[in-house]
């Protein structure tokens, strides 16, 4: 910028005009420049503003819609049964059992009496057979009147049959060996020095014999020791079990013990 410097007048005064025009050009070089300074200021003072961009995301997807399982249908209801037609069939006979024998319980009195009866001492209270324990309770050693069998029957036909051997607990008098060969001892085992035993189970008749076919071996040491009861059984005697005084069946069960002398 050039400043205009006034020319001195050789004149006394200036002019004015020239003042006036001179006041204002000073004033508006002045004023241009506190208005430049002010906003060379104003511009380094601003801060510079960041751009932010929106970016819109995009949403999942919904999943499809389930399809909906057709529901099962309803069981049809079944037709009840044709209830079976009844027929009266006549109920069987019950025909009483015949007089058992057994031990025989003492009922108390029902009426008490108040006068002592006549006591024959001669004469036996109770019979002992009728308390021995064996049979049905009520019963007594020559049976019970009143059924349908005979007095003195032992009621066998009208019971129960027993099928098969008895066993030794169910007798009352049990086998016993009386006689017949034992065992022959194996040669070719007495020569080794082996001994041994066989356990043996069978059915002794009412003959007292071995019944053929009813064998069982337990428990044996040796084949050879086996062979040889086998071989010996039928030759042997026995007394038959007896229930009251009746010799039945039993299965028995025997050791036989194969020993050298020493």
């Amino acid at each position: 910028m050039r400043l205009l410097e006034s020319k001195k007048s050789d004149k006394k005064g200036r002019s004015a005009t020239g003042t006036v025009l001179s006041v204002i050009l000073h004033s508006l070089i002045i004023f241009l420049a506190v208005f430049a300074t002010a906003r060379a200021g104003t511009r380094k003072a601003e801060k510079r503003e960041t751009k932010v961009e929106f970016v819109s995301v995009k949403k999942d997807e919904p999943p499809p819609p389930k399809k909906e399982e057709p529901k099962p249908e309803p069981p049809k209801p079944k037709k009840a049964p044709t209830p079976p037609k009844v027929v009266n069939v006549p109920m069987p006979k019950v025909v009483a059992p015949a007089p058992p024998q057994g031990f025989k319980v003492v009922a108390p009195p029902v009426n008490i009496p108040t006068a002592l009866p006549a006591i024959d001492m001669s004469k036996a209270i109770t019979n002992e057979n009728d308390f021995s324990g064996k049979g049905v309770a009520g019963g007594s050693a020559n049976g019970v009147k009143g059924g349908t069998g005979k007095e003195g029957d032992t009621g066998k036909e009208a019971g129960p049959v027993h099928e098969g051997p008895y066993m030794e607990f169910q007798v009352e008098k049990v086998v016993v060996k009386i006689g017949g060969e034992a065992p022959e001892y194996p040669s070719s085992l007495r020569e080794s020095g082996i001994e041994g035993k066989v356990l043996a189970q069978f059915v002794v008749g009412e003959n007292g014999r071995y019944e053929g076919g009813s064998l069982k071996i337990l428990d044996s040491s040796n084949p050879a020791f086996t062979a040889a009861v086998k071989d010996a059984l039928p030759r042997m005697r026995f007394s038959a079990a007896q229930i009251g005084g009746k010799k039945v069946a039993q299965l028995v069960q025997m050791p036989f013990q194969f020993h050298l002398n020493k």
